[in-house]
């Protein structure tokens, strides 16, 4: 009774499966340390959640939480989302004369679902980083979209710009121009998961200059630039991509009609309210009827997959930061978290200098990473030693999100064992 596309969907989340192996370690009383899920946990293992959001949603009135919400979202969240999105640079924008669209959406996922069923032919290919986050490919082909990739780091020691390929990009660039008459970048940055990898000011500004000038050479081609900033808000710079474009824009340099930047935001981390879901799909323009039409079809979509996104954090989250005291607790919660992360990422790059573990580069958010041709191997090799992480294509991902900072030691030293 299933279709084609139905008969295709099998096997269990690797990040889950993993996690339920720790869970059935600890369970079985040893000594196992969890590197697996992607939620932020307190040193000792519980969830860590912002009290400060947690009590606005706790006194949100009666209607707030059972009514539903406009179908493009809440006014006032969808004001927030934008501030989420592009921070203080928003209003340098709208001086400019830019204009922002904003649909309120189930979490990240939903952000990214907009995008993969709006902006591309079914049967075209996205261009995604060959290490991203493995929910990304069921968005896509459940849109009926593929996708092809370019390398995480330049290869051969290439160190123009160290944490961005801009040769390998171009390259791609030129040959989905060559066979689409519409292209669309998934750019998780910063604080990318997997790796906690963050491109630099000098990565971001190539990688802009690139798809604009591709968007110039190629006027009868859409260009959509989506950055994922679900964990940028725990990055040293949560907020560069705005101010890349911003001083991008006022130094001169030309938007096309046929060029669009989009950014997915997420409630569930930087708000630490993973099961209400909440997020939302900003985009920004310099042409205002552009953003209309976006803001119409973004809100049809939406009723036509979920209905309406979640009404609850929507309306008590703009109301916490719509106060200049709820908007700083917000933040210094926010800050105490992201500390948490600091340390431990720390720890464990010290560890894995210590014992020549090869880290890659690690600079922000919940997770970092080895490399590996063999991941399954490594992370069956850590397991023995009771440390649990999950392996991926590429590599193995260390949660550093779920570990507590004392456990790196032990993480290390599992790694070295592995690696040999």
């Amino acid at each position: 009774m299933l279709n084609a596309a139905g008969i295709a969907k099998q096997g269990s989340d690797t990040i889950f499966s993993w996690w339920a192996r720790y869970q059935a370690a600890k369970a079985d009383g040893r000594d196992a340390v969890n590197g697996t899920i992607g939620a932020l946990l307190e040193d000792d293992g519980t969830l860590a959640i912002n009290r400060v959001v947690d009590a606005a949603i706790r006194v949100a009135p009666e209607v707030e939480i059972s009514a539903y919400a406009p179908l493009a979202g809440l006014p006032s969240f969808l004001d927030l989302s934008k501030t989420l999105a592009f921070g203080e640079t928003r209003t340098c924008f709208e001086e400019l004369g830019f204009s922002f669209a904003a649909t309120a959406t189930p979490g990240g996922s939903g952000a990214l679902y907009l995008a993969a069923n709006n902006f591309l032919e079914r049967g075209q290919s996205v261009l995604l980083r060959d290490r991203h986050w493995g929910p990304y490919n069921g968005f896509l082909r459940n849109n009926g979209i593929d996708f092809v990739t370019w390398p995480l780091l330049p290869p051969n020691g290439h160190d123009i710009h160290p944490y961005f390929a801009e040769a390998e990009f171009e390259t791609k660039l030129e040959e989905i121009c060559s066979v689409q008459d519409k292209v669309m970048v998934w750019l998780n940055d910063p604080a990318h998961n997997p790796t906690g990898l963050s491109m630099g000011d000098e990565g971001r500004a190539a990688c802009l200059s690139s798809f604009v000038t591709s968007a110039i050479n190629n006027e009868e081609i859409g260009h959509t630039l989506l950055i994922d900033s679900a964990y940028s808000l725990y990055a040293d710079e949560p907020h560069a991509w705005g101010e890349t474009i911003l001083e991008a824009v006022e130094s001169g340099m030309p938007w096309p009609e046929n060029f669009l930047i989009c950014v997915a935001i997420s409630l569930s981390k930087s708000h630490t309210i993973y099961g209400l879901r909440t997020g939302a799909l900003v985009s920004i323009h310099p042409e205002k009827e552009v953003i209309d039409r976006l803001d119409t079809v973004m809100s049809v979509t939406g009723r036509q997959t979920w209905s309406a996104a979640p009404r609850v954090a929507q309306y008590c989250v703009s109301e916490m930061h719509s106060s200049e005291e709820g908007g700083k607790a917000w933040g210094q919660e926010r800050d105490r978290l992201k500390q948490l992360l600091d340390v431990r990422r720390s720890n464990l790059k010290a560890e894995c200098e210590r014992l020549n573990v090869p880290l890659n580069p690690t600079m922000d958010g919940f997770f970092a990473w080895i490399e590996s041709d063999d991941p399954t191997a490594v992370a069956e090799s850590c397991a023995q030693m009771d440390v649990y992480l999950v392996p991926l294509t590429g590599g193995v991902r260390i949660g550093l999100c779920a570990l507590s900072a004392g456990d790196m030691t032990k993480v290390a030293e599992a790694l070295a064992n592995a690696l040999g």
